[in-house]
């Protein structure tokens, strides 16, 4: 099934060229790997490198490069992620981020708090997201 046709309600909300991204790499991994996990988790390692997830949507990183460990592999494998959130950013980037998402006692966090909160704020949003 072509990518457009799969695409992600946080997708959905973002700007086009990360839906490209995603669609692109979506297309392409069918094509290499058949439907499925594999190929939803390749586009989803492809717009980890541009994009990082706040809130509900996909915005643009300053700067190109993997998101967190599971995507610097070359094959997606099932593993854990930081679940779009940029982990290999600032500090001050996360921390941005969580004030953006209204985290509560941001300021007292490690960078990998940081990480795992704004994953939580993240899904929190996605979810209401889905309830309108």
């Amino acid at each position: 099934m072509p990518g457009r046709e799969e695409l992600p309600s946080t997708l959905e909300r973002s700007a086009k060229d990360a839906q490209e991204t995603w669609i692109k790499a979506h297309d392409s991994a069918v094509e290499t790997y058949g439907e499925g996990q594999r190929a939803h988790r390749t586009a989803y390692a492809a717009l980890k490198h541009s994009f990082e997830k706040v809130g509900d949507h996909w915005e643009k990183k300053a700067k190109r490069g993997p998101s967190d460990a599971q995507a610097r592999k070359g094959t997606p494998k099932p593993g854990k992620t930081a679940e779009g959130v940029d982990a290999n950013a600032s500090k001050r980037h996360l921390y941005e981020t969580a004030a953006r998402l209204d985290v509560k006692g941001r300021s007292s966090m490690s960078k990998g708090e940081l990480v795992d909160a704004i994953e939580k704020a993240n899904r929190r949003a996605t979810a209401r997201a889905r309830e309108r």
